[in-house]
């Protein structure tokens, strides 16, 4: 996020690998349902993996049974969380598109034309980034179709908060507090973050922190490039954005 994680990429293409946390829902199991735990795990699998799942890959990654994650796949398509298309693999389904409606007061879905509007108008890829928890996670990633080449990162992208310029951002919405990163106070009182190289080594990040009417929403607009000029001149106009995307919630 900020430069996260980019992965440098032609238009309209995104080469970053999908990932998924390990030790993480399923790691949880003792203190909730296990049954649960996996069934997010599985769908958090399936929404990183656009080119589809396999039952034995959902298996491997849950270290269970291919019985088990069957019966957990055929749950998620009950549900339309998960569709089995022709070739035999689980891709994500169409409930996932009302999950995510409802994330963040239906900000993100709000957001989404302008994202895609000022990618395209500064050749650069730019996000949404909501703070959860000790994380940064990016919640909706436009890439810029403007440009032959561009830096992307997937949905679903996570990184510590406080580093790279979305987490300096993110941060600087939070009380200030002896343990808050250095810059964030920075941050504050200029009303932007801007980072180089923090995440992603020759990757530019400027980020704003959005001001909306929930206290208890902490989101960023983001914006990585590998081009310097890029970065200097997008200020203005990241932080235009950041007041429109904030007047939504």
């Amino acid at each position: 996020m900020s430069d996260e994680r980019a992965a440098a990429s032609p238009a309209g293409g995104d080469t970053s690998k999908g990932q998924t946390r390990q030790g993480g829902a399923a790691g949880k199991g003792a203190s909730g349902s296990q049954t649960l735990a996996r069934g997010l795990q599985a769908l958090e699998a399936i929404a990183g993996r656009p080119q589809g799942l396999t039952v034995q890959d959902v298996a491997q990654h849950l270290g269970v049974h291919r019985t088990i994650a069957y019966r957990i796949l055929v749950t998620l398509t009950d549900f339309r969380l998960a569709v089995r298309t022709s070739d035999g693999r689980y891709r994500a389904g169409s409930g996932m598109v009302t999950l995510a409606r409802g994330y963040a007061a239906g900000i993100r879905e709000a957001a989404l034309p302008i994202l895609r509007r000022t990618a395209d108008e500064l050749g650069a890829t730019v996000a949404l980034i909501a703070a959860e928890g000790d994380e940064q996670v990016a919640v909706a990633v436009v890439e810029p179709r403007t440009v032959d080449y561009h830096l992307g990162y997937r949905v679903g992208s996570r990184h510590p908060l406080g580093i790279g310029a979305a987490g300096l951002a993110l941060s600087s919405l939070r009380l200030p507090s002896p343990g808050e990163p250095a810059d964030a106070a920075e941050v504050r009182e200029r009303g932007y973050a801007r980072t180089f190289g923090e995440i992603e080594p020759g990757a530019y990040g400027v980020a704003v922190p959005l001001h909306t009417a929930d206290p208890g929403l902490h989101l960023c607009v983001n914006l990585i490039t590998t081009r310097k000029d890029v970065a200097d001149g997008a200020v203005p106009t990241m932080l235009r954005v950041a007041e429109e995307i904030s007047t939504l919630g």
